[in-house]
């Protein structure tokens, strides 16, 4: 039996996106009960030379959508990264899941040969739509949220694996 292409996108980006709002829920209540600013947690970083867990939400929610569009042949949307708060990055990652919503199987699937192309800065790289997908668009999501998910627990956030897992 085979996976479609959609199948192994949407409904995984969905329930990660899902988990890390969930995530933000209690790192936001953490911050409540224990009488810490919110900044202490949005700005903490696992290593200096590491993105912050603001940055972290942004960059994991820009791989969903980013994915999702360029193996359905749309325009990726553009985001204006201003999110400072939870309730911003919370916002940030609902607005994904609309984007995401908006895709259908039709557009996804069968995109396992399309051309696609991505840049950051000054690196470009050229994939197949499934290489895309499993090798490196699933892998960077997976960094982001794995990243974010151990800043939180680093920081004393009560979570565990079925906070990162979330509802499937």
């Amino acid at each position: 039996m085979t996976i479609s292409m959609y199948a192994a996108s949407v409904p995984v980006f969905k329930q990660m996106l899902g988990s890390l709002s969930a995530l933000l829920d209690k790192a936001e209540n953490h911050t409540t009960e224990k009488k810490i600013d919110p900044n202490a947690l949005l700005q903490a970083r696992l290593f200096p030379d590491m993105f912050a867990l603001t940055r972290q939400i942004l960059i994991a929610a820009d791989f969903a959508k980013g994915s999702c569009a360029r193996l359905a042949g749309v325009d990726v949307p553009k985001y204006d990264d201003t999110e400072q708060t939870f309730a911003d990055l919370k916002a940030r990652i609902a607005k994904t899941v609309a984007f995401i919503d908006t895709l259908t199987p039709e557009q996804i699937n069968g995109s396992e040969e399309r051309d696609i192309s991505t840049s950051a800065g000054p690196n470009s790289k050229n994939f197949k739509g499934q290489p895309y997908l499993l090798h490196y668009a699933l892998p960077q999501f997976f960094f982001h949220a794995t990243t974010a998910y151990a800043i939180l627990r680093h920081n004393g956030v009560e979570i565990g694996k079925r906070d990162f897992i979330g509802k499937f």
